[in-house]
């Protein structure tokens, strides 16, 4: 009897492998991509700009006659809407004798002239035209978001319609049919209304007043950035050590109005210092509060030599302080690397979006996107030493602002994150650079004390403003 059951259990197990194989493969991609859930976090690929160029009726009329012999005869109008006469094409700048109402009345109107088709209901004509890079098929503007638009294939037989419909299984299908809203089946490009490349990296924050000293000298101001960043001491704590220890009797609002001041005139040499980086560079973005409020603080290093190159606050989390702290990054090359740059990130859609805005921008690179905590694939293999480096920046970088519980203003935040990424690259010991600074200043090297070192590191950034001021 025993042996019967065990036959039994034997001959199902056989039937379950048999299924498990037929209908579970053995390696599944990292994201179920045909899911509603995460086909809507992948970027798609860029579609083909096609561009119109301004052109004159006039001259495109004389060309028809040269190559005809005959002249192009007006519109002769004889249906129920006619073209109004203050109508003109956008492109050509054809009248409305030359215009046709190619919609019954509809909005769409067609020039003779130069064949193109428009809408008379709109006035933001563009010269550029988004085309599906799959089955060539313009692309239909469907949403306005806040920052992008978002542009659509509408076309039910495009090859990547189709190739999503067959993905998908029989319930997701059935799904499919009742709520298609929960389905991202078509392609799909974000459109960004702002222009993240023309925005000015090097402007001064808010705070940046004259080092005026009237009550205290610059050597209590040096103090006061020595135990506020470097020792990460609150305001309120370093204006206690100063008078326990140095019997300076100094408010934490003075420290602070200190660290400000600080904060705006370092922060020029740090953003234009030659970092001479590798092309090897990690983004990853934390957080700290705001009046409770999360504020996100985007990082990039560079993951050889731990200099971090470009920074950012924002209280979005999106595209454009992505672009912000990329762009600052990228500015540090004398020449962009291009393909050889290795840019290494998590999972969020932001780095892809990014990419695809600076591609357009004439910069061609590849984000490499480390997703989950371990290496199931082989590009997290390979290049999950590059996330583990910015992840333990981060949690330098969360270890520094623990002890103020949060900021009470964007500005106290701000002034934060431009004082530790100072500190950081010129002051702070690294085993990296055998217990010394990150990155070498000659006319650091011979100061002995941390307060003198903030000194003269604001004394540098000082002399390159005015550099600046006078090219």
């Amino acid at each position: 009897m025993l042996v019967t059951y065990n036959q039994v259990l034997l001959s199902q197990i056989k039937q379950l492998l048999i299924f498990i194989a037929k209908n579970i493969p053995l390696k599944v991609p990292k994201y179920d991509m045909t899911s509603p859930k995460y086909k809507k976090l992948t970027v798609d690929k860029l579609p083909i700009i096609k561009t119109f160029e301004k052109l004159d009726y006039r001259q495109l009329l004389a060309e028809y006659k040269r190559s005809n012999g005959k002249d192009k005869k007006p519109v002769n109008s004889r249906g129920k809407h006619p073209i109004s006469s203050d109508t003109i094409c956008p492109q050509c700048g054809a009248p409305h004798t030359y215009i046709y109402d190619n919609a019954g009345g509809r909005g769409q109107l067609w020039c003779k002239v130069c064949d193109m088709h428009f809408n008379k209901n709109k006035d933001d004509f563009k010269t550029e035209k988004l085309i599906c890079p799959f089955c060539g098929h313009a692309l239909s503007k469907k949403k306005d978001r806040k920052n992008f638009y978002i542009h659509k294939c509408v076309n039910k037989k495009c090859s990547f319609f189709l190739q999503s419909l067959a993905n998908l299984s029989m319930e997701d299908i059935k799904e499919y049919k009742k709520d298609k809203h929960k389905f991202k089946l078509h392609y799909i490009y974000r459109e960004f209304t702002t222009n993240y490349f023309d925005v000015d990296l090097s402007s001064m924050p808010k705070g940046a007043t004259s080092l005026k000293f009237r009550n205290f000298s610059s050597h209590v101001m040096g103090l006061c950035l020595t135990y506020n960043v470097n020792l990460g001491l609150s305001t309120r704590r370093t204006a206690l050590a100063l008078w326990e220890i140095h019997g300076v009797k100094i408010s934490h609002v003075m420290v602070s109005r200190y660290a400000i001041a600080a904060a705006a005139f370092v922060k020029p040499y740090v953003d234009n210092y030659d970092y001479k980086p590798t092309n090897y560079l990690a983004a990853d973005e934390t957080y700290t509060k705001v009046k409770g409020v999360h504020q996100y603080i985007w990082l990039v290093m560079d993951a050889i030599k731990k200099s971090i190159l470009g920074y950012q606050a924002s209280f979005s989390r999106d595209t454009g302080p992505c672009i912000l702290t990329m762009r600052m990054a990228f500015d540090k090359f004398k020449e962009f690397p291009g393909k050889s740059l290795k840019f290494v990130a998590d999972g969020y859609t932001a780095y892809k979006l990014a990419e695809q805005q600076f591609k357009l921008n004439g910069m061609d690179f590849d984000v490499i996107q480390v997703i989950g905590l371990t290496n199931s694939d082989p590009v997290s293999t390979e290049y999950r030493w590059l996330k583990q480096i910015i992840e333990r920046l981060n949690r330098t970088f969360k270890f520094s602002y623990r002890v103020t519980n949060g900021f009470g203003s964007e500005e106290g935040s701000n002034t934060h994150l431009a004082l530790f990424v100072a500190y950081y690259n010129f002051l702070r010991p690294h085993s990296y650079a055998y217990w010394g600074p990150l990155n070498s200043i000659p006319e650091l090297e011979n100061i002995s004390t941390m307060p003198a070192k903030w000194q003269k590191l604001i004394e540098l950034s000082q002399q390159l403003i005015v550099e600046k001021q006078v090219v």
